[in-house]
């Protein structure tokens, strides 16, 4: 069949319509994921086009993969992170949804409080069990959207399940049309996609959904979980490990608009961020993420990460507040008392400090020399310098003139007396054995016995 593709404009030959392979036994890709072995990355040298929608967003499952692997949060703190989330996406809500957990008091007093603040977005969404008591819950509680487990891999169909294909797929319809008649728009969470047979399950299935989608009336979102990490943004990559092959197959042979899919990738093989990104250039509207990558094992896509994503393949932040990072970033350390690593992009503390003197010396003439952009103004970062017996005269100098905000006139220079003795001073302490950084209250005591 021919038709005219609503996004290229162009005849497109739709001559399949992929059939379920209802297999007796599991494929599991052995020859990419051997398991004793690291999974392997197959190319075919199939390349699919780009084809970034239109609009793309971020949504956020802070409160429900976030969830999972930290202490819960109290009802109080998902609400003040609720606040902040709305403030990130500004009124335009590039931050649109987030989704909660339903189980517990506490959760469904997060939920009410949240829902109660009347903020458009980002829309409270659920994820619930495959049950008609979890159904009921949601419906009474006005949510529109639920997110539904719907695990595509024959590792958990057969494994996991203890079904086979076929059953799988009449059992996952089943739920989706008792969600469809319980008035609730469904998102199907396709977990462990990247370790799916595409073509013999997952396109069938989602024709299924699209099929009922059509009947019913009511949308059917796409989820594509990346539930371990295996995904790979590279062109030419077979399946099932290509973000792009995934996202132009759903597309292409299951006529999902881009507006209803969605990634969820994890970062297992450090391709968290890359993935997401790579989701929306090749036709996905939506990335799911987690705030500061929360999330299971290695954590979810960052969602501060994907917030600098969007500004850098857009070119506007679009009426997102980036400065709200960091008061996320303060709430996380001071209020809930969370450890976010260093070097973390963004919100770590020494994301743009430098150590070295030559460094330094370079902040001290021009911050762009070494700072990765204006993190002053943009999330109210500016950048700073470590104090160690690699700073110099120069990490010293500008140190000085940053903590005490010392305007222009009054800066003080590498060359200056003061600087010079509060070197000699921190040299001398390196010289005593000395091999942690300096602190700023050491700093200051120092500065004050010479002053």
């Amino acid at each position: 069949m021919i038709v005219k593709s609503k996004t290229t404009n162009l005849l497109e030959q739709h001559q399949y319509r992929y059939s379920l392979q209802d297999i007796p036994d599991p494929n599991l890709y052995r020859e990419i994921y051997p398991y004793t072995e690291i999974p392997k990355i197959a190319f075919n040298h199939r390349h699919v086009p780009p084809n970034m929608p239109a609009e793309i967003w971020i949504t956020d499952t802070t409160f429900r993969d976030g969830q999972q692997s930290r202490a819960p949060y109290t009802a109080s703190q998902i609400v003040d992170i609720y606040k902040m989330l709305h403030k990130l996406g500004g009124e335009k809500g590039i931050v649109r949804q987030s989704e909660f957990f339903v189980y517990t008091k506490k959760d469904k007093e997060a939920v009410e409080r949240c829902m109660a603040l009347g903020y458009d977005f980002p829309e409270v969404t659920t994820w619930i069990r495959a049950k008609k008591e979890d159904f009921d819950l949601v419906k009474s509680l006005g949510i529109k959207e639920t997110g539904i487990l719907v695990s595509c891999s024959d590792y958990h169909i057969f494994k996991k399940l203890g079904m086979t294909r076929g059953q799988a797929l009449e059992h996952y319809l089943s739920v989706v049309k008792s969600v469809i008649d319980a008035g609730i728009k469904p998102r199907c969470h396709l977990e462990d996609i990247t370790r799916a047979d595409f073509y013999g399950f997952v396109v069938p299935f989602v024709n299924a959904l699209s099929d009922l989608s059509r009947e019913s009336g009511i949308p059917v979102k796409i989820r594509m979980c990346d539930t371990m990490g295996y995904g790979v943004p590279f062109p030419g990559v077979a399946l099932p490990r290509s973000v792009p092959g995934i996202v132009y197959g759903l597309n292409h042979y299951a006529d999902v608009p881009s507006s209803m899919l969605e990634w969820h990738g994890h970062n297992d093989f450090y391709k968290g961020v890359v993935n997401a990104t790579t989701a929306w250039l090749y036709g996905c509207s939506s990335v799911n993420c987690s705030l500061l990558g929360i999330g299971e094992r290695t954590g979810n896509v960052p969602l501060e990460a994907m917030v600098i994503e969007y500004a850098s393949i857009t070119g506007d932040f679009d009426g997102m507040d980036p400065t709200v990072i960091t008061e996320i970033r303060d709430y996380f350390k001071n209020e809930l008392k969370y450890d976010i690593p260093p070097m973390t992009p963004f919100v770590g503390d020494n994301f743009n400090v430098t150590r070295a003197g030559v460094h330094a010396d370079g902040l001290m003439k021009d911050a762009e020399i070494y700072n990765i952009f204006d993190t002053e103004s943009i999330l109210n970062r500016p950048a700073e310098v470590a104090i160690s017996n690699t700073s110099g005269t120069a990490g010293i100098a500008y140190w000085i003139n940053r903590h005490y905000n010392l305007p222009d006139f009054r800066e003080v220079t590498k060359h200056d007396e003061l600087v010079i003795k509060v070197k000699a001073a921190v040299d001398k302490l390196y010289e005593d054995g000395r091999t942690t950084m300096v602190s700023d209250d050491e700093l200051v005591a120092i500065i004050e016995a010479l002053s």
